[in-house]
């Protein structure tokens, strides 16, 4: 196979960050005007399609991901109790008292301290992971809408079948 060039070396790289072809394109030296066309010609070329398909690879191993780790994010968010964030007592648990999936859905922490002198109080106000995109990656991974889907298309073929026959 064909070695790649210095700038399609650097393209691949730039494409692997955001896998935005056209300011890959322009971020790897190509003319802006023609970025968008030979962002198109470079990932139809055989060998720079491999690079890319290798520096994918390469990432996914380096960082352990897979489906398997995936659905388990998903499935954190999605089953998320916001129970376990507080004491029996009812106060919030510190940081570093939560457990792994408590934490994981916790997108954002404003810490705001109240107050001057030794009449300080502290708010704390979490930001939490949305659960209806993770119920609805798992629910696609699980196939839970295949029943929903067919039950439609049961319906449209019976009221098409219904209306071929009324026309009859």
């Amino acid at each position: 196979m064909a070695k790649l060039t210095l700038k399609q070396t650097r393209f691949v790289e730039e494409y692997l960050l955001d896998g935005n072809g056209t300011q890959a394109a322009i971020r790897a030296g190509y003319s802006e005007k023609t970025a968008y066309a030979t962002a198109a010609e470079n990932l139809r070329k055989p060998q720079i399609k491999k690079a890319i398909a290798e520096g994918n690879k390469t990432a996914v191993e380096r960082n352990k991901i897979s489906i398997d780790r995936v659905i388990q994010e998903a499935a954190r968010l999605a089953l998320f109790d916001p129970r376990k964030m507080f004491n029996a007592d009812g106060t919030p648990k510190s940081i570093q008292d939560l457990d792994d999936d408590t934490a994981a859905c916790i997108a954002g922490l404003d810490v705001v301290n109240i107050g001057s002198g030794d009449d300080i109080g502290t708010v704390l106000k979490y930001k939490l992971a949305p659960k209806g995109q993770a119920i609805d990656t798992l629910m696609k991974y699980l196939g839970g809408y295949e029943k929903d889907n067919a039950q439609r298309t049961g319906s449209l073929s019976d009221l098409l079948s219904l209306a071929r026959n009324d026309s009859q």
